[in-house]
Formats: structure tokens, sequence, C-alpha cells
């Protein structure tokens, strides 16, 4: 049984360069912004649970940069790099995203934090270059990291509200 009681949807209308991707969190905007945006939290829940995360820089602020890596258990590696166009917090981030195995097809990444009262909606629209580069990401596997994902960050964020409530 699934203790996660928000859904992620991911849609992605066929013909069209973009991807939709929206989750709710039970945690106050401030707390969901802070976890998506500070690389000690972020490294406890980005992709997926089987993968070791090593993020190698992550400066979330305008004109910053991050670059991370996963490693499987057989040590291939699967870098991603991007720059922080715009961060406006709590409420707003525009970056960049570049799988590193697939070169030259970086997406526009929009996400928005909407305070629903204690409870937050994270809402992502990716622009790829193309329709076929998005089907090709579509393809590698990235529902199954961006459902992992967000599951993750729902129980670091049900953790940290424990250990508020201790």
């Amino acid at each position: 049984m699934s203790e996660h009681r928000n859904p992620t949807t991911i849609t992605a209308q066929p013909g069209t360069p973009f991807i939709e991707i929206e989750r709710e969190f039970e945690a106050p905007v401030e707390r969901v912004f802070r976890a998506w945006t500070d690389p000690e939290i972020l490294v406890n829940w980005l992709g997926p649970r089987e993968l070791e995360l090593k993020i190698i820089e992550h400066e979330a602020r305008t004109g910053g940069r991050y670059r991370y890596v996963h490693r499987d258990t057989e040590g291939a590696e699967f870098g991603f790099h991007g720059v922080f166009h715009e961060v406006t917090e709590p409420r707003r981030v525009v970056q960049t995203f570049e799988f590193e195995g697939a070169p030259g097809n970086p997406c526009l990444e929009s996400l928005s934090f909407e305070d629903l009262g204690g409870r937050t909606r994270v809402l992502t629209h990716s622009v790829y270059p193309s329709v076929q580069a998005r089907d090709m990401a579509l393809e590698s596997g990235m529902e199954h990291g961006i459902n992992d994902s967000m599951e993750r960050l729902d129980e670091v964020l049900r953790d940290q509200l424990r250990s508020t409530r201790d």
C-alpha cells in the first residue's frame, strides 16, 4: 500500500514539444520550494531510488548553474546540467535542463509553486526543441524518474513535518 496520497500527472500531447507535470504536496509552499532549491535536501529525493545522486554544483539563483550525476549499481553515470534563468522565492523557477547523454536537446522548464493554504501544487511546463527531442526524453524512462522523485520528495517533506512535531 502506498503512503502517497497525491498522484503525479504527466501530460505530453501528441505532436507537441511540451510536457506538463503536476503534483500536490501536503506541505507549505516555502518548505516545498526550499526542498527544490537547497542541494542538501535535493540530494535526498531527486531521481529514481535505485540510482545514487551526486550533486556537482547547484546554485539556485537567477544566473546560477547546476550539474548532477546519477550512478547505477554497475557504475554507469547519467549527467544532467542547466542554468537557472529565474529563481523567485517561493513561487517560480525557470531553468534549462539537458541530459548529457543526448547533448544539443536542452529543454526550458518553468516551475510554479502554488500556495494552497498549507499545501502546495507544483506545475512544471517543459518545452523541448522539437517533438522528436521530447519523444526521445519520454522514451528514455523519464516517467519512472519523475514519479520516483515526486514520491521521494513527498517522503522527505513528511519526515520534515514529523520532526518539527516531535
